[in-house]
């Protein structure tokens, strides 16, 4: 049977505690959600478990030091987006994400925010999809894998011209389709501000 609390000043309480109650309730209530959101921004299954798996850790290793009134659901968005920029660093080193985009996530981190979190990520990527098969290869090698524009000409067959064209036309055509709560998505996934765009 599933542990419920009046609040959620009570349920931190009993994490500082030690209540394993508490820490059941935790995993029970945020594990999918953290999950689905490591997946959308990282796009491989086992990684994202291992970090809300460290997430979920060190809250219990440091609950002592947990404030009564934190808000946990952005605490541990935060911790999980921490958790992403950690491993693509170590996956791409040469890939520069700052962690000041992190505060893209307040837009999103309120009430019921990871099912907006979600439904934006899936909208994001739609686009993307929809993007003209060129362009949206040319963007993707560029911005997910972290090819230069030289190495994507290469890989590609294409001249150094073709492949600035396409990423040009790729940010133009997103910069229309995607709003602003999209902009920030799309800075979380791509390190990438659209309005910055020519």
């Amino acid at each position: 049977m599933k542990i419920n609390y009046i609040n959620e000043i009570t349920f931190v309480k009993g994490l500082k505690k030690g209540d394993s109650k508490a820490y059941t309730y935790l995993v029970e209530t945020y594990h999918h959600k953290l999950c689905t959101y490591a997946f959308g921004l990282i796009g491989d299954y086992d990684l994202s478990q291992d970090i809300v798996q460290n997430v979920f850790m060190k809250i219990w290793r440091q609950r002592k030091k947990l404030k009564d009134d934190i808000d946990l659901t952005n605490y541990l968005y935060k911790s999980v987006y921490n958790g992403f920029i950690d491993q693509y660093r170590k996956k791409r080193p040469v890939f520069s994400l700052e962690k000041v985009h992190i505060d893209s996530l307040k837009v999103f981190v309120q009430e019921d925010s990871e099912n907006s979190m979600e439904r934006l990520i899936v909208h994001v990527k739609k686009e993307i999809e929809n993007l003209p098969p060129k362009c949206k290869q040319a963007f993707l090698l560029s911005k997910q894998e972290g090819l230069t524009n030289i190495e994507i000409a290469e890989y590609l067959n294409i001249s150094t011209k073709s492949v600035e064209g396409h990423i040009t036309k790729a940010f133009s055509i997103l910069r229309k389709t995607l709003d602003a709560k999209m902009n920030g998505i799309f800075l979380l996934l791509f390190g990438v501000d659209l309005r910055q765009k020519s």
